[in-house]
């Protein structure tokens, strides 16, 4: 008896060979469990590998484009689409401004956005700059800024277009640009490129910009602005005399050519009607073709209904 509870005994707590318990294998779930690790293990693999890859082609391809031979290579400005009346002077200033004083520029994306940043800066005469690189330039391309009238400040001279921007003075030949005199008070114009919102300029900018547009429909080949040395404002409103003419322009042999009363205020003032004005002053250039034959002045603020008006349609 003793020696079978001895052999119980080692079967149970020695090292005999007792009874052999089974290993229980994993449920369902922990089967699961595990292959969800083992696929979420995987695509983070890919994940990353993918990020790997996609970080050395944009090494590489920045590798390239700082040692490839067309960064390294120098191009020249070049304008496009730019006007006739633009002249030399006006060119190598804009150039200039480009550089901002390298002597060398790259062909590369770099040096685009460096170009189209001095230029925006920089020149008032261009609006919406574009800039690119070619295989062996750098390609500006813009609209340019035409000059209509020239005025004074201080001692200080500059353009304006029609769209009152201040234009830094560069001599131009070849433009029907018209001096503005008279304008009020002693406030100094903005630099260039800023927009000078004053009352009497503006009414003689508007004038003139219906000038220039009548020249592009009526005559093409001989435009009238080009006989106009200046238009005088210092009356504009009638802030120096009610019952003289607020706006005057005079031709280039000094003739008056009465206007009156700024665009749109003719009927307070009982004138012709701005488009009157303008046929009138039409109809004499085409039957005398010429505004300077010596005349002392021409008055448009007047109503002559029995005229023709051959502008009506426009």
């Amino acid at each position: 008896m003793a020696r079978k509870r001895a052999k119980r005994k080692s079967g149970l707590f020695g090292l005999g060979a007792g009874p052999v318990r089974r290993k229980r294998k994993p449920g369902l779930f922990a089967r699961r469990i595990t292959r969800v690790s083992i696929i979420t293990a995987v695509i983070f693999a890919l994940i990353c590998v993918f990020a790997a890859v996609g970080a050395g082609f944009m090494f590489l391809e920045e590798y390239v484009k700082n040692t490839s031979p067309l960064s390294r290579k120098i191009g020249s400005l070049e304008l496009l689409g730019v006007p006739a009346w633009v002249n030399n002077e006006l060119e190598k200033k804009i150039c200039t401004a480009a550089r901002a004083g390298a002597q060398d520029l790259r062909l590369t994306e770099d040096t685009a956005r460096f170009v189209q940043n001095n230029l925006v800066r920089n020149v008032a005469w261009l609006d919406k700059v574009r800039v690119r690189t070619t295989h062996n330039s750098i390609r500006i391309r813009a609209l340019w800024r035409k000059p209509l009238a020239v005025a004074q400040s201080g001692s200080r001279r500059f353009y304006v277009d029609k769209d009152l921007v201040v234009l830094d003075f560069v001599p131009v030949a070849g433009l029907a640009v018209v001096r503005v005199t008279g304008i009020s008070g002693s406030a100094t114009a903005p630099p260039a490129g800023r927009v000078w919102r004053k009352d009497d300029l503006a009414a003689a900018i508007d004038i003139l910009a219906r000038l220039e547009r009548m020249d592009t429909l009526v005559t093409p080949d001989k435009p009238l602005l080009y006989e106009i040395d200046s238009i005088d404002v210092s009356n504009f409103n009638g802030r120096q005399s009610s019952t003289d003419s607020h706006i005057v322009l005079y031709s280039k042999d000094n003739a008056q050519i009465i206007w009156g009363a700024e665009i749109g205020t003719w009927q307070q003032h009982l004138e012709a009607t701005d488009e009157e004005k303008l046929a009138k002053l039409y109809a004499y250039y085409k039957e005398y073709g010429t505004l300077l034959n010596g005349v002392k002045y021409i008055n448009l603020r007047d109503p002559q209904q029995t005229i023709p008006l051959p502008v009506d349609r426009y």
